[in-house]
């Protein structure tokens, strides 16, 4: 298993979670973003930037990702190709992506673009929180337990 992060979008507090993951378990943690995003040493952590564009981060991490790789992304559409691919995917706030809950996922994003291009305008996401943090290193270890 390798667990690809779409780096650009994954809070601070997240990618130290995965990093303290990489040297416990042992795994390949692999930063993919269009800008350079710190890390610490390590032989389990890898950084790969990417050219500058819509989507590029995400479609090269479409590319990369096997069956039973682990994709950390709050991005839809990613989370719909990378599960399509057999990965597992889990949001920064901790929700895992299935192929039973994907294809609800899409549309609500759908039927959200539509009211934000229409003129209504609900707000971002809130702010992490610390139960955000713990669900996602619970789930984390959920699937690393697994390998």
């Amino acid at each position: 298993m390798i667990i690809y992060v779409d780096a650009d979008a994954c809070p601070v507090t997240i990618r130290e979670i995965l990093f303290k993951a990489a040297e416990r378990k042992k795994i390949q943690v692999i930063l993919i973003s269009n800008r350079l995003v710190k890390h610490p040493p390590s032989k389990f952590i890898q950084s790969v930037r990417v050219s500058d564009g819509f989507d590029v981060a995400d479609q090269e991490i479409v590319d990369r990702c096997e069956a039973g790789d682990l994709v950390i992304s709050a991005d839809i559409p990613l989370a719909a190709d990378a599960i399509a691919k057999g990965a597992h995917v889990l949001s920064p706030r901790g929700e895992r992506f299935t192929p039973e809950n994907i294809r609800q996922r899409l549309n609500m994003r759908d039927f959200m673009d539509t009211l934000r291009s229409s003129g209504v305008h609900h707000g971002g996401p809130p702010p992490l929180s610390p139960r955000d943090r713990k669900e996602f290193a619970d789930h984390l270890d959920r699937i690393l337990a697994q390998i």
